[in-house]
């Protein structure tokens, strides 16, 4: 059995990664963890899952999360001062000999999406300017400076539309496209929980090539 935990197991992604895992993997066991454990009471009876009730920003409730686990799924984005869940969950991981981790980031951390989006995206998620001690910028720089086995997924502007059309793109690479769904974001965190070999040690992004050329979200 693999087993993988999902922090943040409430949020909208995290449900459909545990929709698709519960009903296509039966070797997969998951560890979710989220504030009031009760929020997921209808997967309490699964013999296939754990539910830990408990606060992200508190080592020992992380901790409790982390251990024993072959992959660790952070379901959403690093926004807190210095990163500092990011430095825990690294911290945790090696102390408890965890190595796979799949953190959650989004789009624009290189400076990397291309006009007419690129300025629209960065005044409104980074202020204007891409700077070096940015949450963001910083958890994507401690993950890659780590020793765990990583993929730091740069998430395009998110929407609920039914379908998995996305394009990946590399660190170095300029991104294409601008909107992507949940549904999309899902299948590709499915698709490492499957072989944990992909985009191992990459930060990708992701987004839906229809979108390529937006000026704003595509909803």
């Amino acid at each position: 059995m693999t087993k993988v935990s999902i922090i943040g197991a409430n949020g909208q992604i995290a449900r459909l990664v545990e929709d698709r895992v519960l009903n296509e993997n039966s070797d997969v066991e998951l560890t979710l963890f989220l504030r009031k454990a009760s929020r997921l009471a209808n997967l309490k009876d699964n013999p296939r899952v754990t539910l830990i009730d408990g606060d992200a920003n508190n080592q020992d409730d992380l901790r409790k999360a982390i251990k024993g686990q072959d992959i660790v799924f952070v379901a959403f984005v690093d926004h807190g001062a210095g990163a500092k869940l990011t430095q825990d969950v690294i911290k945790i991981m090696d102390e408890e000999g965890v190595k796979r981790l799949i953190s959650s980031n989004i789009l624009g951390i290189y400076d990397e999406v291309p006009e007419p989006f690129g300025s629209y995206n960065r005044e409104v998620c980074f202020g204007g300017v891409v700077r070096p001690d940015n949450p963001m910028v910083l958890s994507d720089k401690y993950i890659e400076e780590s020793d765990l086995d990583y993929t730091v997924l740069r998430l395009a502007w998110l929407n609920d539309r039914d379908d998995t059309n996305y394009t990946i793109t590399q660190k170095g690479e300029q991104y294409i496209g601008v909107s992507v769904s949940r549904k999309s974001v899902a299948d590709v965190v499915v698709s490492i929980i499957n072989d944990p070999s992909k985009y191992s040690d990459e930060s990708i992004g992701f987004a839906d090539p229809a979108t390529e050329g937006a000026s704003r979200p595509v909803y």
